[in-house]
């Protein structure tokens, strides 16, 4: 049986990570700030990143609490990464989630993305351990 799946309440203001499932973005997770709370149990969230259509302000919307998780914690910043490694690349905007697949030099890596069958080389500056928020804790990927 599994364990019942601890929920967050977020507050104005908190900074959050929204999880997109949508066809073309899958396993990719956008910074956002907590606008409000609705009565409902939604959510209105600000991205950081992400734009209107109209590109005249950031992009708004309204979520299911699924959708969120807290932004993950800051780890020890590492230049490394092992091969198969489960990692989050930044690109077009978001963390993607990947897995190095090989290393070009110390200072940029292969990341392979199961999602779109693509491999695509990083600076380690733009690659992050990717970290899965589970029943209220956050789990480092190894």
């Amino acid at each position: 049986m599994r364990p019942p799946r601890k929920t967050v309440n977020f507050r104005h203001g908190d900074k959050v990570e929204v999880c997109i499932n949508e066809e073309g973005f899958l396993g990719s997770y956008y910074l956002a700030t907590v606008v409000s709370r609705l009565d409902n149990g939604l959510y209105i969230v600000r991205y950081d990143t992400l734009l209107e259509d109209d590109e005249s302000q950031p992009l708004t919307e309204t979520l299911f609490p699924k959708e969120l998780r807290p932004k993950p914690p800051r780890l020890t910043a590492t230049s490394s990464f092992a091969l198969y490694q489960r990692v989050d690349a930044f690109d077009n905007d978001g963390w993607w989630v990947g897995e190095i697949s090989g290393k070009v030099d110390n200072r940029h890596y292969y990341v392979y993305f199961s999602t779109t069958h693509e491999e695509i080389v990083y600076p380690a500056s733009a690659i992050r351990v990717h970290q899965e928020w589970l029943n209220g804790q956050w789990i480092r990927s190894n």
